[in-house]
């Protein structure tokens, strides 16, 4: 049981807790999508704190401001598109109808596979190209290596770049417990295609045969020899094939990345951390923000998503529940002046009338209006108590924000309230956006 009495009451937040929040700094989104020099925009944050629609929404509003915008989703979800009006994206952009305004909308969802594919038609010549599309090696590789999705995200956000078509690109970062992984995930495929085991199954395969698996066998420690027989000379022969024929295309992985990570530090890019006002969210929020500032990337601010509010704050939960057992139960509060008498008479005393047990009074007939009295207080009382569990989660919710202010106050923050509903059109999209914008909003605080 929480001893927290914010918690236990979800009172009010004292005068000096409410200055510290409205002096906290507000995220304004308008100037960071009009400014012609904001380039990229990169949403980032756990799974399921609403990424996708923040990126989608951002995009919409940046293109109805008169702004030429491509959305680029890495989420395999169909929300996007459906919400948009299109029947699916691919790895091609699509144009969005339906936009106000001067500029336009683009959506498009990352192709893991077919991305990788254009790497290589775009940097080998033909006869080369073949060989490494129908490699079976590069085909495993390509459709699910660990980090292929985010260097392709990566990837992507280059090409798209570098045609210089859009005024502003959206990025839609992986759906990964580590939203970050992306900024690792040409180190790591780097490291791979120009690592250890590469080169340990490349040496057997260039002797060729027989002579390789003797290679393996003998020159090889027990680990390795066993990886040999396991994988099986077919395997070896596809590897060969491969980094032969990728040998001028390992260092153009590396040296895309290294730029594409590089713009991604370069001032026209905005990385915004999306996150719910929940433990978990805020927690890997607080690790985005110091990963960023480590790596020197330009980090604008936090849209806290999904934050409850109460128009009846005044009502505090303690003061609601006793409302509601009062309702339920009257003698808790209100006893009767007879029951009174009869309970504490001197002439009473020492009776057996003073033992005898209360007559319960009599169930008011149906229809009555004591009976329709007794039904209105039971859905008053229902209602205090759904009231009570309100303050309780807007008490916890702002607590779990208040130690993120406290421990990153340099990090400003827009909060978007939590909607009855999803978003699946492009008036919820325009409605959110409008919720981003709002960025002189009244304090929360003042209607608690």
């Amino acid at each position: 049981m929480s001893t927290d009495p914010a918690e236990a009451s979800g009172t009010a937040q004292g005068p000096e807790q409410a200055r510290r929040l409205s002096s906290a700094r507000v995220l304004d989104v308008d100037p960071l999508l009009d400014d012609p020099k904001t380039r990229i925009v990169v949403c980032c944050g756990s799974g399921g704190v609403g990424k996708t629609t923040t990126a989608a929404a951002l995009g919409l509003r940046a293109a109805e401001r008169g702004r030429k915008v491509v959305v680029l989703t890495i989420d395999p979800a169909k929300r996007l598109a459906q919400s948009m009006g299109i029947d699916s994206l691919d790895n091609v952009p699509r144009r969005v109808k339906g936009t106000e305004g001067d500029g336009e909308l683009h959506a498009m969802m990352l192709d893991m596979k077919r991305t990788f594919d254009e790497v290589v038609e775009a940097h080998a010549d033909p006869a080369r190209a073949a060989a490494i599309l129908a490699n079976p090696f590069y085909q495993s590789l390509s459709a699910g290596f660990a980090g292929t999705q985010e260097y392709m995200a990566m990837e992507k956000l280059g090409q798209l770049r570098a045609r210089d078509e859009w005024d502003l690109i959206v990025v839609d970062t992986p759906p990964s417990r580590s939203a970050l992984d992306f900024l690792d995930a040409p180190k790591r495929l780097g490291s791979f295609l120009d690592g250890r085991l590469i080169r340990l199954l490349t040496a057997p395969a260039k002797l060729g045969g027989r002579a390789g698996m003797a290679f393996l066998n003998v020159g090889m420690s027990m680990m390795t020899g066993t990886l040999g027989k396991l994988l099986g000379g077919q395997l070896l022969k596809d590897v060969q094939t491969f980094v032969a024929a990728m040998d001028t295309t390992f260092g153009g992985f590396r040296t895309r990345a290294d730029a594409t990570y590089k713009l991604l530090q370069a001032p026209g890019t905005a990385f915004l951390v999306v996150a719910a006002p929940e433990r978990d969210a805020l927690r890997e929020a607080a690790y985005f923000v110091e990963r960023l500032a480590a790596e020197r990337m330009p980090l604008v601010g936090l849209v806290l998503n999904r934050v409850h509010d109460s128009g009846a704050g005044r009502l505090s939960a303690e003061r609601a529940l006793a409302a509601a057992e009062n309702l339920e139960d009257p003698r808790i509060v209100d006893q009767g002046g007879g029951k009174a008498g009869l309970r504490n008479s001197p002439d009473a005393h020492g009776s057996s009338r003073s033992s005898a047990p209360e007559t319960a009074a009599p169930a008011p007939e149906e229809g009555s209006p004591a009976d329709t009295e007794r039904s209105v207080d039971r859905l008053t009382a229902g209602l205090l108590r759904l009231h009570a569990e309100r303050m309780r989660l807007l008490a916890r919710e702002r607590r779990t924000r208040d130690r993120f202010t406290a421990r990153h106050p340099e990090v400003a923050m827009v909060e978007v309230p939590a909607l009855p509903g999803d978003v699946h059109d492009l008036a919820g999209l325009r409605d959110i956006g409008d919720l981003l914008a709002a960025a002189e909003r009244p304090e929360r605080t003042e209607h608690i």
